[in-house]
């Protein structure tokens, strides 16, 4: 054997060089939302000292989460959102999810919500491929996106399905750069720049995209693989985050590039016997990421699990041993 093939070979099979095993978060706390009839929560974010969610069934306003005597307790904040602009979607989406809209009750179907340190909060639309911003005080208005977004995304694979489109959403602290993740078939990132009262894309709006199988945790009891998929995005200390449903993983990644830098399991707790869902799938749909730890909303679709439960969960995890940062 030659020698510069059997120093590959080494090197390939030497623990210093195999990546690092994946950490199981440990749940420090989970509460039931009261006051969202709605359900169907599918997205969070902390806002300065007030915790948030949106339902993607409810288009005219995000609620604030009270802790109350062992639950969260939603309290509704209303806002109007004008007319959304063109989403450059093809015809065929734009009619399937004005049907699905019939049947839902609303047409907005936001799948998201962060917020920079001004206090903005940003909701993502799917149906409509846009961004709603919502600040503390003044009223709602969408974001001058640029109109090669979608282009470029559909380009790359992304956005060519029903109900397949923008899943999650997140922005740095000075609201400068804005990244929204395609949900699945392919999924992928997309980033923008802010330019004064507009967005655009330096050197190009997408990170990356790709196609594949997840196989799910061996904790939820049944081995159907699912198309790779991103719920919700979270930035925190400069790096971004990824919700990852059907792994039940979190990821860190570069955030100019996309790639995965470490990934972190929440199977055990979620798939632990009384929190467990009758479903091939995950139920986790937003995510937010800080220096202590991260918050995580499901959409369990009304769906009971085994306890009995059967509002909407927030988990509260804490953060990594070797915390967000480690290599």
């Amino acid at each position: 054997m030659r020698a510069s093939v059997l120093l590959a070979l080494l090197l390939t099979a030497s623990p210093l060089w195999a990546a690092p095993p994946v950490e199981e978060l440990k749940l420090s706390a989970e509460y039931p939302v009261d006051g969202v009839a709605e359900g169907n929560l599918s997205g969070i974010a902390l806002c300065g000292k007030e915790l948030l969610v949106v339902s993607d069934r409810v288009d005219d306003r995000l609620f604030r989460l009270v802790p109350s005597e062992g639950v969260l307790k939603a309290e509704a904040e209303r806002f109007v959102a004008p007319p959304p602009p063109p989403s450059g979607l093809p015809w065929g989406v734009r009619v399937r999810n004005w049907a699905m809209s019939m049947v839902r009750g609303n047409e907005l179907d936001f799948e998201g919500i962060t917020c920079d340190a001004a206090g903005n909060r940003y909701l993502v639309s799917e149906t409509h491929a846009a961004v709603l911003q919502v600040p503390h005080a003044g009223s709602a208005d969408w974001l001058r996106l640029p109109e090669s977004l979608v282009r470029q995304a559909r380009a790359s694979g992304m956005l060519l399905h029903f109900n397949a489109l923008l899943e999650g959403i997140a922005v740095e602290p000075s609201g400068e750069r804005l990244w929204l993740g395609a949900e699945r078939e392919r999924r992928g990132l997309m980033v923008l720049h802010r330019k004064q009262s507009t967005w655009g894309c330096s050197g190009g709006c997408v990170l990356f995209s790709e196609a594949g199988e997840d196989a799910p945790p061996p904790g939820l009891g049944r081995g159907v693989p699912m198309s790779r998929d991103f719920s919700d995005l979270a930035f925190h200390n400069g790096k971004l985050y990824t919700l990852e449903r059907h792994a039940h993983r979190i990821c860190r990644r570069d955030p100019s590039k996309g790639s995965v830098e470490r990934c972190w399991s929440f199977a055990a707790e979620a798939l632990a016997e009384p929190r467990r869902y009758d479903v091939d799938w995950g139920m986790a749909e937003g995510l937010w990421v800080d220096a202590e730890g991260a918050w995580i909303v499901l959409d369990n679709g009304d769906k009971a699990r085994a306890d009995g439960e059967q509002r909407p969960i927030v988990w509260r995890f804490a953060k990594p041993s070797g915390g967000w940062e480690q290599p």
